[in-house]
């Protein structure tokens, strides 16, 4: 699915996901244990950010300094209503350029919408993009390969290198596994923590 496919079909669920999750507390318990790891609070990137929210809310709590990359144009509108102190880019992750480095990169439910061939290279870029010290924190599918599925009367592809393949990823960028769970089984939902040496 093209990134700009996918912005249209989150523009058109933009007010409905503000409506249900903006309050939300989903991913928030672990998004806070995982914010007491970093050995600091400066800048944090949260890729696939949406309007924003509880997860924003919860870096900024932590002192953290939140940009936010999302490529659907309505979240962005929303994020920037939200939370007038943070930065957003209406912007594709795979080719999204910046000089900033970061102390802390969030990517929960939102790269398992990428091409599949673009998995790897786009969590090599994010190794690339955090600070020595920094932590990843991102969700991913334990199923090696692609699909499609039907939510809110619209088709999503999803994509996943794996477990394995994630591992693989973050070791050979020098980023070391904090925390690693299956966190909604039998769902084949993973979390997953990684430090910058």
């Amino acid at each position: 699915m093209n990134p700009q496919e996918l912005g249209k079909k989150y523009d058109r669920i933009a007010m409905w996901w503000q409506e249900e999750y903006f309050d939300s507390q989903y991913g928030v318990e672990k998004l806070s244990a995982i914010l007491k790891m970093a050995r600091g609070h400066g800048n944090a990137l949260d890729i696939g950010c949406g309007c924003g929210g509880r997860m924003i809310r919860a870096l900024e709590q932590h002192g953290c300094k939140v940009t936010g990359v999302d490529v659907s144009g309505e979240m962005i509108r929303l994020a920037r209503q939200n939370h007038p102190e943070a930065e957003f880019h209406l912007a594709d992750i795979c080719s999204w350029q910046t000089a900033k480095r970061f102390d802390f990169i969030l990517a929960w439910d939102s790269t398992f919408h990428l091409p599949l061939l673009r998995q790897r290279p786009v969590l090599e870029k994010l190794c690339g993009l955090l600070n020595r010290g920094g932590i990843l924190f991102y969700t991913f599918g334990n199923a090696v390969g692609e699909h499609t599925d039907t939510w809110r009367e619209d088709t999503f592809y999803y994509s996943s290198i794996g477990i394995n393949g994630n591992l693989a990823a973050l070791m050979e960028n020098n980023l070391t596994v904090m925390h690693l769970e299956q966190d909604q089984y039998p769902e084949r939902h993973v979390c997953v923590a990684a430090r910058k040496d």
